[in-house]
């Protein structure tokens, strides 16, 4: 599957209708302009091209080995898959209303990523004199401009991510409580394709992964747990003005697409200064996201071997896609400080083994029992420290 741009020397942007309309865009209120983000979001996802409905004898597929996964699932885990406390649906999206779902999904992680941009670093060098009326108007002209290019931010980050996306949780960032899922078959049956793997295996194999990580984000205590580190990760930027300042000195304000490419830059947005704060905050997510990574993948070896027959061709194919960041996972990784490489999926393996060898199977129901027992970032690496501290032996 292809996860390229439009091809070269076309302008993806001379598709989207807004930017006939500066004026409104412009006028549009809030930190984030949501409709730029849906119309780069729509563009990206489809890649500029039309995008067919999912079969009805797809969905009905899907609908049935969903049912499958979430018996599997409650029963090995003891956990509830839906909130509801009934089944568990599941709902094939094309990309583009995946893209959509996504950018509201994470729309409250995205407007706080906004107002932390909107404060640029102290200058230390200030002498409080007058500003400079150049550097008075550029600032001006930045704040006109942040709405838009964190709309444009936002849309490249969900368009690229659904190119790509099988369900939810391949960045496993919490979602609003729920009692359905969303799958992508266009992508899960393409990639299958490309690596010659049985359909109805590969799809068992996402939805039964897909279960796993919503019941154990809907824990509501994780779920909290995961979203106010993420929260407080995404407000702790500090911006240097003098990476946007450049950036749009030099953008010619009556050639529209010379503007288009500024907004379109992602680095444009990077140029945001992760703080020590920050740093400390990447150790305390990973301390939820690396165990369970482990748990889900101890889990899909347990359930999946005895229900898929090429599990292990699957999951070697799946595996090698995964530490493949794609560009919309690299915009994750920066902006919310979800990192997911073979470094992070290997500690979560070693810390649910090294739980298993030293107290068995029945420890890990205690991984997600209360926010007291979420471990700290010391037990990661330290599996014995984290039973010792739960009074398992």
């Amino acid at each position: 599957m292809s996860t390229s741009g439009p091809p070269e020397g076309e302008n993806p942007f001379e598709r989207l209708p807004i930017f006939g309309d500066l004026a409104r865009l412009f006028g549009e209120q809030g930190p984030v302009s949501w409709e730029v983000a849906r119309q780069i979001a729509s563009l990206l996802a489809t890649e500029g091209q039309p995008e067919v409905n999912v079969e009805p004898l797809v969905r009905m597929r899907f609908e049935e080995l969903a049912r499958v996964a979430d018996l599997q699932v409650a029963q090995a885990t003891g956990l509830a898959t839906s909130p509801s406390g009934g089944v568990l649906a599941v709902r094939c999206v094309g990309r583009a209303e995946w893209a959509r779902q996504g950018l509201d999904a994470y729309r409250s992680l995205l407007e706080r990523l906004a107002t932390s941009l909107g404060t640029p670093v102290d200058d230390p060098d200030a002498t409080g004199d007058q500003p400079d009326p150049a550097t008075q108007l550029l600032g001006n002209l930045g704040q006109l401009l942040g709405p838009v290019m964190l709309g444009m931010q936002s849309g490249f980050m969900l368009g690229h991510l659904a190119q790509r996306a099988f369900g939810q949780y391949d960045v496993p960032i919490p979602r609003p409580p729920a009692s359905e899922l969303l799958v992508v078959p266009a992508n899960i049956d393409t990639f299958g394709t490309e690596w010659s793997l049985p359909e109805d295996d590969l799809r068992l194999w996402v939805l039964l992964r897909e279960v796993l990580h919503h019941a154990v984000l809907g824990r509501p205590h994780v779920r909290e747990r995961l979203q106010q580190l993420l929260s407080e990760y995404v407000s702790g930027f500090e911006v240097d003005p003098g990476a946007l300042e450049s950036s749009l000195g030099e953008v010619d304000l009556s050639d529209p697409s010379g503007l288009q490419a500024v907004l379109g830059n992602p680095e444009t947005l990077l140029g945001a200064i992760q703080t020590d704060t920050q740093r400390d905050l990447l150790r305390r997510i990973e301390a939820v996201v690396v165990p369970l990574e482990g748990y889900v993948d101890h889990l899909m070896d347990s359930i999946g071997r005895r229900l898929i027959t090429t599990y292990g061709m699957v999951t070697e194919a799946v595996r090698r896609r995964r530490v493949e960041a794609s560009e919309g996972e690299r915009f994750v990784e920066r902006l919310f400080g979800i990192e997911l490489g073979q470094a992070q999926y290997d500690r979560g393996s070693e810390f649910v083994r090294g739980v298993v060898e030293r107290a068995g199977e029945n420890a890990l129901y205690r991984l997600w029992e209360s926010d007291r027992h979420l471990p700290t970032p010391a037990e990661i690496d330290a599996p014995g420290l984290w039973l010792a501290r739960i009074e398992l032996p």
